[in-house]
């Protein structure tokens, strides 16, 4: 039987390759973005799968109206695609709590809205997946991606306690880990970049590089789409799912730091016990 996808920032990117790579596959989609309008072409080609509904992820009072609405019209909803984000450049000092606040709403609040919707009905069928798409930045960062990070981190700490909650339900969860992939996440238009304070050197690189990354990242969002299609439809998911080779190895090399520290600091770490 064909899936029904809800995929949020469909519009472009990852959320837009999928949708076709799902489109391809004769399923339906229902693509969620705050201009839907850019889907026009998509709907076009696919009058009979392909569906655009206007959405604010961050607006998360519109989330179970929303679900609402694709599960009155198509029964289901069998996967959601939590991908709607930007990216945002700043020191944390530099970060206004506005800032940071519109950021969780986004990559946090948005996503866990719209998790809480589906997953009634995905209980009742004892089916489902949520694809939780994060970054390489959700278990490691660097200077400039304090506040981008933290969001990413908060999304996979709370998607890691989902999947043990709904495992037993038939339900997946895979947290995808992109590294550099060329999305038009780097665009001026669709980075957040907080105000320059001058203080801190490595921003000022990460900034240069966000600047000079756009249009030149290796990473090929179809063939993303297909290696997330195929996690999800293998018997056993992966709950993480990094993807590109920059992306691999990053978060390898961060898996082995993390040992190393904690194995150096061991045997003091085990030894806070008391003593009865």
């Amino acid at each position: 039987m064909n899936k029904v996808w809800l995929i949020t920032g469909a519009s472009s990117g990852f959320g837009r390759a999928i949708a076709e790579a799902a489109l391809a596959d004769g399923d339906v989609v229902v693509g969620a973005a705050r201009r839907p309008e850019a889907l026009d072409d998509l709907v076009a080609a696919h009058p009979d799968q392909m569906e655009a509904l206007r959405l604010d992820v961050a607006d998360t009072a519109a989330a179970g109206d929303a679900v609402r609405d694709v599960v009155a019209r198509h029964g289901r909803v069998d996967v959601l695609v939590n991908n709607a984000g930007r990216t945002h450049v700043g020191a944390l000092e530099e970060t206004g709590e506005d800032e940071l606040r519109a950021l969780f709403d986004v990559h946090v609040f948005g996503p866990a809205a719209l998790t809480r919707a589906v997953l009634p009905s995905m209980r009742e069928r004892r089916s489902g997946a949520i694809v939780q798409m994060s970054s390489m930045g959700g278990q490691m960062s660097f200077a400039g991606f304090s506040a981008y990070s933290g969001t990413k981190f908060a999304l996979e700490g709370m998607s890691e306690g989902l999947a043990d909650e709904v495992r037993d339900f038939g339900i997946k969860v895979v947290i995808v880990e992109p590294g550099s992939f060329r999305t038009g996440l780097f665009e001026a238009g669709n980075a957040g970049i907080s105000a320059d304070s001058g203080v801190y050197a490595k921003v000022g690189e990460t900034r240069g590089m966000i600047a000079a990354g756009d249009g030149s990242q290796p990473g090929d969002p179809a063939r993303a789409a297909a290696v997330i299609r195929a996690a999800l439809a293998a018997e056993h998911t992966p709950l993480r799912l990094p993807l590109g080779a920059d992306g691999v190895t990053a978060v390898l090399g961060h898996l082995d730091r993390v040992r190393e520290e904690v194995e150096t600091w061991e045997k003091q770490t085990r030894a806070t016990a008391f003593d009865d």
